[in-house]
């Protein structure tokens, strides 16, 4: 048995999929795209330029995607998040910063919370939306 990580792209993030796919894979190591297959012409889900199956690998671990353009009532939600850590402050300061760029947004600035009600999770940590709505946790480790 295997659990995978799977974004779908719907409402005003439909569209945004390969760019976000290219954009997570240029900004994480060892990070790739394996496969992009995209709807058929009259397919019904989404048109030729939309992705129908992705799956790429972010500093090894794989995540799949899809984009729809039905009228959907969900889209994402930053109470599923993407957990990172990693015991380089200056590599998750980077990531945080490019991931909260353009257009994104901090929902809890990445500092060092200890004295402070203290997160727990380690020496720093922070959260933030990326520009395409995925939400992401941040927290460098001892």
């Amino acid at each position: 048995m295997s659990t995978t990580i799977f974004l779908t792209f719907v409402g005003d993030q439909c569209g945004k999929a390969e760019e976000a796919i290219k954009f997570y894979t240029s900004i994480f190591p060892n990070s790739e795209i394996k496969s992009i297959t995209k709807y058929s012409e009259g397919e019904a889900g989404g048109t030729p330029e939309l992705i129908k199956y992705g799956i790429f690998t972010l500093n090894g671990t794989d995540y799949m995607c899809s984009e729809s353009n039905y009228n959907h009532s969900w889209s994402f939600t930053p109470g599923v998040s993407i957990f990172v850590s990693d015991n380089s402050d200056s590599f998750i300061q980077i990531l945080f910063d490019k991931l909260s760029a353009n257009g994104g947004q901090i929902m809890v600035p990445l500092e060092d919370y200890k004295g402070e009600g203290d997160y727990g999770f380690g020496k720093k940590f922070g959260w933030c939306e990326d520009k395409y709505g995925i939400s992401w946790q941040f927290v460098v480790t001892e």
